[in-house]
C-alpha cells in the first residue's frame, strides 16, 4: 500500500502539528507509525519514485552545535518531500544576541512550517515548542537525541524483522544517545542493558521513564555482562561536543568499555553493531568492527534521512 493511501485514513491528521522533542512523549503506536512510513519512503527513494508529500513547505534548521548527519539528512529530506530547508546558524539570528526563545518561536512560526533545532539545553527546545504554533523537532540536546533513536530502531527492525524480544546492549558513556535509545527500546518491547562506569550511568529520569514504560533495563559496570546474548551492540563517542576539556579524564575512565572483535564474539551469533557517528577508532570502537560484517552503522546513518522524512511528513501541516 502506498504511503499516501495508507495515511489518508486519518493517521496523518492524528500527528499533524505535533512536536517531537523527546521519545518519552510519543506512544509506541506513534513511533511505529513513523517507522512504517520511513520504510515506505525508503523503498520509494531507492526506486526513484517521487514522494513530494510536503510541497512548498519550509523547514527552519537552527544550529547551535555543528553537524554532519543532522544537517544533511534534514536538508536533503525536506527537499525530497517537495519543500525547502533554511539553515539558521544561532550566530546569525537575533537569538544569538539576546532575543528570547519565546519571541523567536512566535516570529519563526509566521514564516516557517516547522523548526528543527540542534542545541545544548533540553529546556530551550521545550520552551521553543511551547511557544511555537508549528511543530518543533529536537535535532539533539545534551540530554536527548530522539531522531537518532528513530533511525536506530528502524535499522534494528530492518535487520531482524521485528523489535519485540530483542536485547540491545549499550556501552560507554550513558549520554543523550543512550537515554533516548533506552526509552525507545522500552516502548517498543526490547530489553536494554547499559554497561558504563558508575559515574557515567544514564540519567535517572530516562531509566525511570523506560522502566515505567514496561521495559527491562539493566545497569552494570561489566561490558561482558551487558553484551551476553545481545542482538545489538551500540556505542557512541566518549567525548561529546562541549566536553573537550575532559577528554583525557574520560579516556581513562572509559578504558575497557570499547567495542572490539572479542566483545562482539560475546554477543549473539547474529548480533549487529551500531554507532551514531562520528567514530574515534581505538577508543569506543575499533575500525575493524565498524567496517566488519556485523556492522549496520552505514545503514543506520542512511536511515536518519528516511526516519526524519517520515517524521516531517507526519507532523508538518
Amino acid at each position: 500500500m502506498s504511503s499516501i493511501g495508507q495515511y489518508d485514513r486519518g493517521l496523518v491528521r492524528d500527528l499533524k502539528g505535533r512536536s517531537f522533542t523527546r521519545v518519552a512523549d510519543w506512544s509506541p503506536q506513534e513511533l511505529l507509525q513513523v517507522l512504517d512510513l520511513a520504510d515506505d519512503l525508503k523503498r520509494k527513494q531507492q526506486a526513484r519514485e517521487e514522494h513530494r508529500l510536503l510541497p512548498g513547505r519550509t523547514l527552519g534548521m537552527i544550529f547551535q552545535k555543528p553537524s554532519t548527519r543532522t544537517r544533511v539528512s534534514f536538508e536533503v529530506g525536506i527537499y525530497q518531500l517537495g519543500g525547502a530547508g533554511l539553515y539558521l546558524s544561532a550566530g546569525d539570528l537575533q537569538l544569538g544576541r539576546g532575543e528570547t526563545i519565546k519571541d523567536t518561536a512566535i516570529v519563526l512560526s509566521r514564516y516557517l512550517d516547522a523548526i528543527m533545532i540542534r542545541t545544548f539545553a533540553q529546556t530551550d527546545v521545550e520552551e521553543l515548542a511551547a511557544n511555537a504554533s508549528i511543530p518543533v523537532i529536537n535535532g539533539l540536546t545534551d540530554s536527548s537525541h530522539p531522531c537518532q533513536a528513530l533511525a536506530d530502531v528502524m535499522t534494528i527492525r530492518e535487520r531482524f524483522g521485528r523489535l519485540e524480544g530483542l536485547k540491545v546492549a549499550y556501552l560507554g558513556d550513558g549520554n543523550n544517545v543512550c537515554a533516548s535509545l533506552m526509552v525507545a527500546c522500552a516502548k517498543l518491547g526490547m530489553d536494554f542493558a547499559s554497561a558504563t562506569p558508575a559515574s557515567y550511568r544514564p540519567a535517572e529520569e530516562a531509566v525511570r521513564i523506560a522502566r515505567e514504560a514496561g521495559g527491562s533495563v539493566e545497569l552494570t559496570d561489566d561490558p561482558r555482562t551487558a553484551v551476553a546474548g545481545a542482538d545489538v551492540l551500540y556505542t557512541d563517542v566518549w567525548t561529546s561536543m562541549g566536553q573537550d576539556a575532559e577528554r583525557e579524564e574520560r579516556l581513562r575512565d572509559l578504558a575497557g568499555y570499547g567495542i572490539d572483535a572479542d566483545l562482539v564474539r560475546q554477543a549473539s551469533d547474529k548480533a549487529i553493531v551500531l554507532h551514531c557517528l562520528p567514530a574515534h577508532y581505538g577508543e569506543e570502537i575499533t575500525e575493524d568492527v565498524l567496517y566488519g560484517p556485523q556492522s549496520a552503522v552505514w545503514d543506520e546513518a542512511e536511515n536518519r534521512l528516511h526516519a526524519q522524512k517520515a517524521l516531517m511528513a507526519l507532523v508538518i501541516r
